[in-house]
């Protein structure tokens, strides 16, 4: 991957098909997800993502959510996905999903997905895969995967999955808390931890836990930037602007929309290149790779 060539590393996009035809989530969530995002449901191959971001001279971490045990529905493989991105190093950053449930399988299965298929990350979210991060039950997991020197991205705040449906179809936001990830940077300090989206309704926790360990990012997906909390502008812009990074949340929130708003932001000129690119390379590790 030439990182001088790229114009911005997004942190955060899904595979929501796979080439056979199943989806990682079902109708019900991905019409409730559209329609949170006012958007049609689009749902891009590894294949489709790899040529949309090539175009945008921008490179992709993309991943799935390994979350069939809380919702029934069958998960992509990780594996697949891997495999797929392999074909397009030039634009592609392969993360890989383990659902916590999963025990010493998932852990076994978490060293295969970086030591076979080349995952360089990891995606988690609580809400959706109903476990509570600071749970010492999955702290198995993230010995191994701070022994594996990869990152992990964990959804935080709110979420469009869910939104509207009865009782949010049973997803919980608390456990997208994220405090509770302040146990886990503080009892894994050599395990880098990127807390997704603008955390709201806990907006001001994900500063601060950002601030205080040095193994805490934030990623600014999920939300147009024209409705970011004015907080965490001030602190993109000041104590976090090495901790920052641009994240889309594609398909559902496309990088052209995202980055059409966050121009209009009154973020430092000196500080947007660390949020669109800079940040990621050290968060992500791409310069050692």
């Amino acid at each position: 991957m030439d990182l001088d060539a790229l114009v911005a590393i997004d942190v955060h996009v899904h595979v929501h098909a796979d080439l056979h035809g199943h989806h990682a989530l079902d109708e019900e969530l991905n019409a409730a997800a559209a329609k949170y995002f006012k958007g049609d449901p689009y749902d891009p191959t590894v294949h489709d993502i790899a040529a949309d971001y090539r175009a945008k001279k921008m490179a992709a971490v993309l991943f799935t959510v390994d979350a069939e045990a809380a919702t029934g529905h069958g998960t992509l493989s990780s594996e697949e996905i891997a495999d797929l991105a392999a074909q397009h190093p030039d634009v592609l950053i392969p993360f890989g999903s383990v659902d916590p449930a999963r025990g010493r399988a998932g852990i076994r299965a978490a060293r295969r997905l970086v030591e076979e298929h080349g995952v360089r990350g990891f995606k988690f979210h609580p809400s959706l895969q109903d476990f509570v991060p600071n749970d010492r039950r999955h702290y198995p997991l993230y010995a191994e995967l701070q022994d594996l020197g990869v990152p992990v991205l964990f959804h935080t705040g709110q979420t469009g999955i869910g939104s509207g449906l009865p009782g949010g179809r049973g997803i919980k936001l608390r456990y997208s808390d994220p405090m509770l990830l302040d146990d886990v940077a503080a009892d894994f300090p050599g395990l880098t931890i990127i807390m997704a989206h603008p955390s709201v309704p806990w907006q001001d926790a994900a500063i601060s836990v950002a601030q205080h360990k040095a193994n805490v990012y934030i990623d600014l997906s999920g939300w147009s930037p024209k409705y970011f909390p004015p907080q965490l502008v001030r602190a993109a812009n000041t104590l976090l602007k090495e901790k920052v990074l641009f994240g889309s949340d594609y398909p559902l929130l496309r990088p052209e929309r995202w980055l059409q708003d966050f121009e209009a932001l009154d973020v430092r000129e000196e500080v947007k290149p660390m949020i669109m690119k800079e940040n990621a390379i050290r968060a992500l590790g791409l310069r050692s790779a």
